[in-house]
């Protein structure tokens, strides 16, 4: 027991010294980036500093992986170096009983991950796009979802804007149902309200039939309210643009995304690739654990001479095998090629498998 909490608490050095270097190393990467993205909208040093802060969390945290990968063969060549990796196999501790305290470890870790720094990343993720929307003088959100409705907004040719609520959408975000639109005037605020019952975006415009057009700017409006079959109205919205303001998975904390994802398909849009994110994190904790059996199944040696180069960089080449599988299955998982659950959980269960494989094959006590 004693022996495991040092192997343990070696791991949980290993992987804080590794943490802090690419914390360091990332934050001065995403200054530059952000001092070159916005040199032009005279933004300060500490204006840029605040914007890398602000991406560090999820830079950090889509690398992870790899940060638990680098401190497992940290801390077994660590051990091989002070000749405590052999004092230990010679005292009849097996390979799999050594690697179960930094396993439990690195699960603790994905736990801790998936429960506190998901919903930081997600708050940071939406504080970064307000500020980059407003020094951009971006558009903004072009997309939310309500309680039983879905919410648009847009800008005009002419200065103004749009806000949309509809009941429901297509598939492709392309036709709305029961839509009322609201036109603002830069200068007079709301001028006119519009409610159709379907509305249909085509290349430039809405085309908007069964129309009721209300112009606000009259004293009776509902008097003066006219009935048009059918309408057209300048947007310059896209399809893919209002597909992808439905909403990156990462920018919506773990603990939200069940309701998120029913909210999603209340409204008619497909929450796939949500709920493919959710299982994979989830998964999250059985992903690190992989990580760490893998560098454990090539650098649980005595290593000596110019082999400890080789087996460091096999270590982390398997382990990149595996952190790209994982993504490239997410993105078949996304595309409905294979189930979500599947796609979340395969990576880690393969890796897990054949590292364990390699580590038995090792194992001599």
């Amino acid at each position: 027991m004693i022996l495991s909490r040092y192997i343990a608490m070696r791991f949980l050095r290993m992987f804080l010294t590794v943490l802090a270097g690419f914390t360091a190393i990332l934050f001065f990467v995403e200054m530059i980036e952000q001092m070159r993205r916005f040199s032009g909208s005279g933004v300060s040093l500490r204006h840029a500093a605040v914007l890398s802060a602000l991406m560090l969390p999820s830079r950090l945290y889509a690398i992870l992986a790899l940060i638990v990968l680098l401190a497992a063969i940290g801390m077994c060549l660590t051990l091989s170096r002070n000749s405590e990796l052999v004092a230990i196999r010679a005292s009849g501790r097996s390979a799999v009983r050594f690697v179960a305290a930094p396993v439990f470890m690195a699960i603790a870790v994905g736990i801790v991950s998936v429960a506190l720094l998901n919903p930081i990343v997600a708050a940071t993720t939406k504080r970064y796009d307000t500020e980059v929307n407003r020094l951009d003088r971006g558009r903004g959100q072009t997309l939310s979802l309500g309680e039983g409705s879905v919410w648009l907004r847009q800008s005009l040719p002419s200065g103004g804007q749009v806000v949309i609520r509809a009941a429901r959408t297509s598939t492709d975000a392309t036709t709305l149902h029961d839509a009322d639109f609201l036109i603002f005037d830069s200068a007079a605020g709301p001028t006119r309200r519009l409610q159709a019952a379907e509305a249909t975006l085509g290349d430039g415009a809405w085309t908007l039939t069964d129309v009721k057009d209300w112009p606000l700017l009259e004293p009776n409006p509902e008097a003066a309210a006219k009935l048009i079959p059918s309408l057209q109205l300048p947007s310059d919205l896209t399809a893919a643009r209002i597909r992808e303001s439905v909403g990156d998975p990462e920018v919506v904390p773990i603990w939200q995304l069940p309701a998120f994802i029913d909210g999603l398909e209340r409204a008619g849009f497909t929450a796939r690739r949500h709920r493919v994110w959710l299982q994979t994190e989830i998964a999250r904790p059985a992903l690190l654990a992989a990580m760490v059996v893998i560098a454990a199944s090539f650098s649980l040696r005595h290593l000596r001479g110019r082999k400890t180069g080789a087996i460091v960089l096999s270590a982390f080449g398997a382990g990149l095998g595996l952190f790209f599988l994982r993504h490239l299955a997410q993105v078949l998982g996304d595309n409905g090629e294979i189930p979500a659950a599947l796609a979340a959980w395969a990576p880690p269960a393969a890796g897990l498998l054949m590292a364990f494989g390699r580590l038995l094959r090792l194992e001599d006590g």
